[in-house]
């Protein structure tokens, strides 16, 4: 009975451990944020003098330019993908998930195929691919493919999509036809609607997985007028004489606030949209 009633207590405290041990490296990385690069190696998460203008020195660490010039251009990019995504992988969903066409079987065979294949193996052909097209150092590689249910991760909003909108009833798609609804019209005023969690989780994912998309960027856009966040913190040490790490962990750390913020606001959507395969009753 006594180890039965101290249970709770140890798994809390246990559990209170295990958060400590991940939370400790983002503790560790908002000290060392606030250190000279001199103080790296010293004892201590967080120094004796804090060192609060790593950041408005990281912010303007690039001649020429500062870091809202490069959120503003992530960010006019990342709507730009959202919007073409949203657009694309809804539409293409709701064609598997409530039409009948030919050889519907053997296409959704090819989409599930896609999620298979690694995204390393398509990096030469497509960049061949954008460089004829002339799309090199401009931000259309980034775009287009997101508008044709591509880019990354495409196949899979496709498929959470699919998988969502098959459970919404079909007697709905029924009664608006009665009402007079287009296949449209079913699509924008009856299924949209009931998908938005999972239209918020495809959001927070393709948000996320641009964001971070760090190789892709370096791969396409070569002047820095058009650098993102993360080409931008690349160029904090080419830029100095002298690795300046405080600068660049600073800014490492304002760079994720907007994911993080994104998630916070959003969490209720994406735990929805993933554990919900229907609409509730």
């Amino acid at each position: 009975m006594t180890i039965l009633k101290w249970k709770p207590a140890i798994r809390h405290l246990f559990m209170i451990l295990f958060s400590f041990v991940m939370v400790y490296p983002i503790v560790w990385w908002i000290g060392a944020s606030l250190k000279d690069s001199t103080e790296l190696s010293s004892p201590g998460i967080f120094p004796a003098v804090q060192h609060w203008d790593n950041f408005t020195k990281g912010w303007n660490s690039v001649p020429g330019h500062t870091f809202t010039d490069f959120y503003l251009n992530t960010f006019g990019l990342e709507i730009a993908v959202i919007i073409a995504t949203l657009l694309s992988c809804t539409l293409v969903a709701f064609g598997f998930a409530r039409l009948d066409f030919p050889l519907k079987n053997f296409w959704f065979s090819i989409l599930m195929l896609t999620l298979m294949m690694p995204g390393q193996v398509l990096i030469i052909p497509q960049y061949a691919l954008f460089y004829q097209l002339g799309w090199v150092n401009t931000y259309l590689p980034f775009i287009i493919p997101h508008l044709l249910a591509g880019g990354a991760g495409g196949s899979f909003f496709v498929f959470l999509l699919i998988q969502f909108i098959r459970g919404v009833p079909r007697e709905l798609d029924e009664s608006a036809k009665i009402d007079g609804c287009s296949w449209f019209g079913i699509f924008w005023r009856v299924v949209m609607p009931l998908a938005f969690p999972a239209i918020v989780t495809v959001t927070i994912f393709c948000f996320l997985w641009n964001w971070d998309d760090f190789l892709g960027h370096l791969l396409y856009i070569n002047t820095v007028d058009k650098y993102t966040v993360g080409l931008a913190l690349r160029m904090i040490n080419d830029s100095q004489s002298a690795a300046e790490w405080g600068q660049l962990l600073a800014m490492s750390l304002v760079s994720i606030l907007p994911a993080t913020l994104v998630f916070m606001f959003l969490q209720k959507y994406f735990v929805d949209g993933i554990a919900t395969t229907g609409i509730k009753g």
